[in-house]
Order: C-alpha cells, then sequence, then structure tokens
C-alpha cells in the first residue's frame, strides 16, 4: 500500500464537491467518488439522484457502500502529512519578543510566515500548507504578518483595502471605488506607497540637515544654562561684565526658535 501511495497524488483523492481530502468516500454507479456528506447534501438540495460530474441519473438513490480502498489512502496521506508537519515544527524557530506568532500553534508557538486576509489569522509554515494546497484556500489573499490585521480590511464592506482614493486621501476597497467614490480619482494601494516612499526618499537629506541644526541649537542652549548657573556661583561684579553677553545670546537664541 506504501509504495502504491508513493505513485498517486494527493489531488486524486479530492472530492469535487468540497475540494478537501474524501471524508468517507462513496462511489456512484457512474464510477465516481464524493464524500458521503458531500453528495448526500447534493441529491438532497437538488432532489435527484443525479452524478454532479457526468450528470448520470439514476431512477432512484442508490445505497452507496463506503469505498475502503479510497478511505485507506486518504488515511495514509493525511498521516504522512502529519509527519511532515511535525517533522518541520522541530526545524522552525519560535516565536522571538516582538515577532508576530502563529495563532494555531498550540504548545511553542511559531513563527508566523503569512497572514491571511480571509481568516484573519497568522500562520507558520506547517499550518499554512492548506492555504498553499487546497484549491478552495488557495483563492485567499496572503501577505507578511503584519499587528493588526484588521485594520487592513475596509470596514464597511469587510474586502481588503487595495486602492487610494486621491480626491478624499483614505485606503478603500474595490466596492467602494464603484458605490462610495465612484467619480473620485484613485490609483493602487501600492503605487501610492511608492509614490510616498519616493517623495520622503527626496525629503530625507533637508530632514537631516534640520535635525542637525536643531541639535546645535539645543547645545547653545545648554552652554547658556551653563553660564546661568555659574553666574549664580560668582560675585555681582562678574555678572555686570557677562550681562551684554547673556543678553544677546538669548536674543540669539529666541530668534533661531522662532518658527
Amino acid at each position: 500500500m506504501s509504495s502504491a501511495s508513493c505513485l498517486l497524488s494527493e489531488k486524486q483523492f479530492l472530492c469535487s464537491i468540497c475540494l478537501d481530502l474524501f471524508k468517507d468516500p462513496l462511489t456512484t454507479p457512474c464510477g465516481h467518488n464524493f464524500c458521503k456528506n458531500c453528495i448526500t447534501q447534493h441529491w438532497d438540495v437538488n432532489h435527484c439522484s443525479q452524478c454532479p460530474l457526468c450528470k448520470r441519473d439514476c431512477d432512484a438513490r442508490p445505497e452507496l457502500e463506503i469505498n475502503t480502498y479510497i478511505r485507506e489512502m486518504v488515511a495514509q496521506f493525511r498521516l504522512k502529512a502529519q509527519q511532515k508537519a511535525c517533522g518541520s515544527n522541530s526545524e522552525q524557530q519560535a516565536a522571538k519578543p516582538g515577532e508576530i506568532p502563529c495563532d494555531l500553534c498550540s504548545e511553542t508557538k511559531l513563527k508566523a510566515l503569512k497572514s491571511c486576509l480571509v481568516c484573519l489569522l497568522f500562520y507558520c509554515e506547517t499550518h499554512l500548507e492548506p492555504h498553499l494546497t487546497s484549491p478552495r484556500l488557495k483563492k485567499h489573499q496572503l501577505m507578511e504578518p503584519v499587528e493588526n490585521l484588521e485594520e487592513m480590511l475596509c470596514k464597511k464592506h469587510d474586502k481588503t483595502l487595495e486602492l487610494f482614493c486621491k480626491t478624499d486621501q483614505t485606503c478603500i476597497c474595490c466596492l467602494c471605488s464603484v458605490l462610495v467614490h465612484k467619480s473620485h480619482q484613485f490609483v493602487p494601494l501600492s503605487h501610492q506607497y511608492e509614490a510616498v516612499r519616493v517623495e520622503l526618499k527626496k525629503m530625507e537629506p533637508e530632514l537631516k540637515k534640520k535635525i542637525q541644526i536643531n541639535r546645535l541649537k539645543v547645545q547653545e542652549i545648554k552652554e547658556a544654562i551653563k553660564i546661568v548657573k555659574m553666574l549664580d556661583q560668582h560675585p555681582p561684579t562678574f555678572f555686570l561684565a557677562s550681562a551684554f553677553w547673556v543678553s544677546s545670546r538669548c536674543q540669539t537664541f529666541c530668534v533661531a526658535l522662532s518658527p
């Protein structure tokens, strides 16, 4: 059985209704396989006994038996996935202070590798696997782990904030662009981010220059305070000789600090 499973892929054991591994697989008279609950609910909802794949009809709902071979193969795939998860857990790093931990790790919280904007959860490498393999979860939007994940979603429509409205200077979702901001000018959020980054990069030399000037002003103020303390410790004659200098320096400081 183990040698046979090596020649088969996990995709061959996915239910075409739920798009997940078979659970209690049943085989229809036409030879197709489905989860027991999936095919039962499909027939109940549609009031028929038709195969969802080939559309073959049965006169009456057939009494289907569990396909033990497929169930055993699926069990082996699940076991293999669990063993792989255990092995990868030992290689992954535990989340350090300041790092975002995985929401699904029960014991040692591993470092989150991605976050899902649909599930609103953080996943380590192991728990991220279903989002990379399951056709249903592949549709979810993944991104780098960030704090306050809920802030990445539109509060009105519960959709990802993907656009930036230049008219209102705010982040919006795709539904906002056609409902609330229909006549406004907007660009992809990534484009706006890049534009702001470039602009800040241009301002960096000037900002550094202003920081240096302010540091010099602070140093001059500290020197003035130091002189005032010295005046308190010397006789009036020293004060009279230094008063004019202190007064002129204070005026200079006030002018320099004024906006």
